[in-house]
């Protein structure tokens, strides 16, 4: 029988800590969190691997590394609201729910959406629910949010997403160009975002987050 609880110190020992992510919550959360329950059955054997692991048709779960400097760069406080854009399976919502005050999943695929809440709920975490609706038109209904998290790449980001993000908040993403990328944490000031980067990674891009091309012979 494998030992996940093992991996997990392991994952934390030699991909977290040595990224220089150092906010105790973070680390405390990802020991805690069972990140190969988050993952389809036939791929928990690989859920603790130092790469991004595709869980569904346009999804991942990001790598570990990029993960959490992404929440160390955030550094959601326990009074804040957080959307999760693609948030697959629901392995981001149960880490973040352990940041934040309350967590909004936003999904596209019902099927995703229904298995992330079944199992957010097995699991015990009563501060996130996931919605299904458009990943691009992000979930105002329950906002306006403290962070935004986006689990993927995107090329651009839709407006109606940071429409919704509250003054002085913040939205994390890794933006793809070609093959290269980075994350860049995104503040709210003024009604306008600036955008900083903040490290090296790299995703598949969602549908719906590239840049529009012309098309030219």
């Amino acid at each position: 029988m494998t030992d996940f609880a093992t991996r997990r110190m392991m994952m934390v020992d030699t991909q977290i800590r040595p990224s220089d992510v150092t906010k105790f919550p973070i680390i405390d959360a990802m020991l805690t969190v069972p990140r190969e329950v988050y993952v389809p059955r036939p791929l928990r054997e690989v859920a603790y691997m130092s790469e991004n692991v595709a869980v569904a048709p346009n999804r991942v779960l990001l790598e570990p590394r990029t993960f959490a400097k992404l929440l160390d760069t955030l550094n959601i406080q326990p009074v804040e609201s957080v959307l999760d854009v693609a948030c697959g399976l629901g392995y981001s919502c149960a880490v973040i729910a352990r940041l934040a005050e309350a967590v909004v999943g936003l999904e596209e695929d019902e099927q995703l959406a229904a298995e992330a809440q079944r199992t957010l709920s097995a699991e015990g975490v009563d501060n996130a629910a996931v919605i299904v609706g458009p990943l691009t038109s992000g979930a105002a209904k329950h906002g306006p949010y403290d962070v935004i998290t986006v689990e993927g790449a995107v090329e651009t980001v839709p407006q109606a997403l940071l429409d919704q993000l509250k003054e002085g908040g913040r939205i994390g993403c890794i933006f793809m160009e070609g093959p290269l990328g980075v994350a860049r944490i995104g503040y709210k000031v003024d009604g306008a975002i600036t955008w900083r980067p903040v490290f090296n990674a790299s995703a598949p891009v969602l549908p719906g987050f590239e840049v529009k091309r012309d098309f030219a012979l």
